[in-house]
């Protein structure tokens, strides 16, 4: 029988986070350099977001992909946006890197994420973030600028990986409508003191919203997984809950049991911070993109089974202990 080899990862007090949480990202180049010096390079990012939209499950609602920095409007799935952002990141400057012959940082620093109140601005946002060639006047009307997501919104181009539907909706329910009201919203005026808050966020810059909803998103954050675990001690305890030995994890085979311990044990670790998927990827030897899958899946299942949700939360609170 296998040795199951565990790194001690500690975590950091995580960011906040929740399933269905929306943040305005922002990337921008090192020193503002250029990020992008092609069409080409603009077509790899897209491939990588599309990648990263199947492996982590998360949304586009819009982006603008500048010269020089990246706006992005992403909601989350399981994956907390931290480790869907360095994947994208990590995988864009070693392209960059490659093609232009280089080593060292393409982005600058850490990138800045604002959680919005998607239900009071999103529609806003969406706006500010189409205009932004406008405001910088690489162009005079946002449907002259290629590389955002504009154009897909007025129906003059085609997306598959771009979630549209849900900004429509709060137009019409009628499609054609939705794209009419929603060019004549664009074209409006935008409020200067909206400008900064979409910037720089609000409540010290990780918000873009009001203290209620920053309450109630630090309460939903505060719910999860947050105390310092090893994937060891969480393993160990998952093992010992559904009476397996931890090298029946690394085996292949569909044992329902082993399954799904391995998705709890997933799950745990995406709401732990320094411990990444692809690091328990490893431990198992299966793929990250599967591992996220079953977390996914299991998280959707907690809100349907109340034994299985009793048994995660027992499984909590003994790590707890």
């Amino acid at each position: 029988m296998g040795t199951l080899k565990v790194r001690s990862d500690m975590a950091r007090k995580p960011r906040i986070h929740f399933p269905g949480a929306f943040y305005h990202v922002m990337l921008r180049g090192n020193g503002g350099q250029d990020v992008f010096f092609s069409s080409e390079d603009r077509t790899r990012f897209y491939f990588l977001l599309q990648e990263g939209i199947g492996k982590y499950g998360h949304r586009i609602h819009a982006f603008c992909l500048m010269n020089n920095h990246i706006h992005l409007i992403i909601q989350v799935d399981v994956t907390p946006l931290s480790k869907i952002i360095q994947n994208l990141s990590f995988r864009y400057t070693r392209y960059i890197n490659t093609i232009k012959n280089r080593t060292g940082h393409l982005f600058q620093g850490r990138y800045k994420a604002i959680l919005i109140d998607a239900d009071n601005y999103l529609l806003q946002l969406v706006r500010y973030i189409h205009n932004n060639p406008v405001r910088a006047k690489i162009v005079c009307q946002c449907k002259d600028f290629l590389w955002s997501s504009h154009n897909s919104y007025c129906g003059e181009s085609y997306i598959s990986w771009l979630t549209t539907s849900l900004v429509m909706s709060q137009f019409s329910d009628n499609l054609e409508t939705a794209r009419i009201q929603y060019i004549d919203f664009v074209d409006q005026v935008e409020c200067e003191d909206k400008l900064t808050e979409f910037r720089n966020g609000t409540l010290g810059g990780r918000f873009l919203g009001d203290d209620c909803f920053a309450e109630k998103a630090i309460a939903k954050t505060e719910e999860k997984f947050q105390t310092r675990y090893t994937f060891k001690e969480i393993i160990n305890v998952v093992c010992s809950e559904y009476e397996i030995s931890p090298s029946a994890l690394t085996k292949p085979g569909q044992r329902r049991d082993v399954s799904e311990a391995r998705a709890v044990i997933a799950l745990l670790s995406l709401d732990t911070e320094d411990l990444t998927l692809t690091n328990l990827a490893k431990i198992f030897r299966r793929e990250p993109s599967g591992l996220s899958q079953a977390a996914s899946r299991l998280q959707k299942k907690l809100l349907s089974d109340s034994d299985l949700a009793a048994r995660v939360k027992s499984i909590k609170s003994l790590l707890k202990a």
